[in-house]
Order: structure tokens, then sequence, then C-alpha cells
């Protein structure tokens, strides 16, 4: 990924995006993809480890056991129009927010596998009942658990930051203004992050 030194994400930044946008593509060297949730440990590694289960069904896994796979992660996007902007002449653009991590996938044994369900579960729906053990057992049957410990972590957020602060108070006022939820998201991170804060 292009990422420019202005638009680079601090670890803690990539990291807090992952976090609150989870759902990722997940692609190897064969260019095939599979979309599904990854959890991050911070504390397993100097970038942090994904955590993540395929359909036993799905053959994806059988290629990206012990091979370099890529998570992209997207955050908020919207698009931006020049009238937002105080400065003339202006071109459209497209602002996002986007984390890449990729290392080596490593296939979980049956116990690692039964412990990263009930981690899943806990992080999605704390309130969830305990399932019955034999549902449960159908359940873990179905899947392929696997991580990643991440070697290089990129994160971007190309937000126009380079602009005056008028310009970039227009663009929020509009993206203030949407109806796209995206857009809103996307304001709200501007904010969080000219605040100093991490989390998207």
């Amino acid at each position: 990924m292009y990422v420019p030194s202005s638009m680079r994400l601090k670890r803690e930044q990539a990291w807090d995006l992952i976090d609150r946008h989870g759902f990722a593509a997940l692609v190897g060297d064969d260019l095939e993809a599979t979309h599904l949730p990854l959890l991050l440990d911070r504390s397993a590694g100097e970038l942090g480890t994904l955590y993540g289960h395929f359909a036993r069904a799905n053959p994806h896994w059988h290629s990206l056991g012990g091979r370099r796979a890529l998570a992209i992660f997207s955050g908020p996007h919207a698009y931006i129009s020049p009238s937002w902007y105080a400065s003339r002449p202006a071109v459209p653009t497209w602002n996002y927010v986007a984390v890449h991590a990729a290392g080596t996938l490593e296939l979980l044994d049956a116990e690692a596998t039964r412990a990263l369900l009930h981690r899943a579960m806990a992080h999605y729906e704390p309130t969830l009942p305990d399932l019955e053990p034999d549902y449960f057992e159908k359940m873990q049957a179905g899947v392929v658990g696997f991580r990643i410990q991440v070697e290089t972590l990129q994160g971007k957020a190309k937000l126009g930051r380079q602009r005056s602060q008028a310009d970039q108070s227009g663009v929020e006022d509009a993206l203030a203004e949407s109806r796209d939820l995206e857009a809103r998201q996307l304001r709200r991170y501007m904010q969080r992050l000219a605040n100093g804060e991490h989390s998207a």
C-alpha cells in the first residue's frame, strides 16, 4: 500500500482501527480472498497477532496454512467534493482509512481453536448463554482456526490534512450533514485524530 509519511498511522492507531473495524479481506499469494472477522491480540509479538477461523468447507485454508497472508481492514471512507473546499481550484477525491497486516498464517490445533471460539463469542456477544457441549463441539468441527503473527503493519489515513484549516472545516461540515453513515463515521474519525485520540 502506498503510504506517504504524512498519512501514516502509528502502531496504536492501526491497532485501534483493527479493533473497531475487524472485518477483513484475507488474501494469499494466489490472490484468492476470504472475508472474515479477525481478533487482535496486541500483547503477542511486537506488531500483535491476529486470530480467526475459516469454515472448514472453504478450501482457502488448505493453500494458506504455513504461507504468508495479507489482511486488509477498511475503516470509514467517503467521497470528497471539491465544492466543499474554501480554496480553488480543487479536484474531487476519496478520503479513507485502511490498515494492511501481513504475516505467516499458522493453523491452530483443536484446543487452540476451542479457546479462540470462546474468545470470539465473549468479544462479540458476552451475554450469549453458554452453548451445550455437544452443540459447541459440532460448531468447532465445522471450522479451522488460525493465527497470524503480524510481521508488517501499514496504516493509512488519507484525510486531506495537508489542506488549509478552512478546507478541512468545509469537508467536516459537509460530512456531518451527509445521510451516508460512512461519511459521518469518517468525520468522527477526523475529529478524533485531530484531538490526538486513537480510536476510529
